[in-house]
């Protein structure tokens, strides 16, 4: 073999590998429990198969689609996010209230997050994930009372050692966290 020869097989099997390290899934970055990782746009993370797959005619659970949705938003992309939440059948639960709650806040749209986290309270009061944005939302809003309302009823629901807690408490104390 000559040297141009071992030189191009060097550069296409380091092109190789490095194509294959960089097609896999991405994991969303986020400070609680957003461990499904994101695809490229058009896909949608298969928990069954554990890959990236076409969104359209996906077949994955409504359970699949939320989680997919908040990992998402986790990871900043509100938008698709709440397209992805579209696509779940029961549009009723109070994850995908949360989550919907969740983008919308994070895009600005900051009261119309609130209403979402309210449906999502009022269908499971005992949530700490939705008492725990909506209190972030009240702290944009400047309503540290509400927000300490919503600090109170984490407390009751999971102590002070979770991490819903412990978040909220956070940003309470210094509004900059969010």
């Amino acid at each position: 073999m000559t040297i141009t020869t071992v030189r191009i097989a060097s550069i296409l099997l380091g092109g190789c590998l490095a194509a294959s390290v960089f097609s896999g899934p991405v994991f969303a970055v986020g400070d609680n429990d957003s461990t499904t990782p994101t695809c490229k746009k058009g896909e949608i993370y298969d928990q069954k198969t554990k890959k990236c797959v076409k969104q359209q005619g996906a077949n994955v659970s409504d359970e699949n689609r939320t989680d997919y949705a908040y990992s998402l938003a986790k990871a900043g992309r509100y938008e698709e996010a709440l397209a992805m939440l579209d696509t779940v059948k029961n549009q009723n639960s109070a994850e995908v209230l949360n989550y919907r709650g969740y983008a919308t806040r994070k895009l600005g749209r900051t009261d119309e997050g609130i209403s979402y986290y309210l449906q999502s309270v009022k269908m499971d009061p005992q949530y700490a994930k939705v008492r725990e944005y909506l209190g972030e939302a009240y702290v944009i809003k400047g309503r540290l009372d509400l927000a300490r309302e919503q600090l109170n009823t984490i407390k009751a629901i999971c102590g002070t050692s979770c991490e819903e807690y412990k978040d909220l408490s956070a940003v309470i104390l210094d509004p900059s966290k969010i």
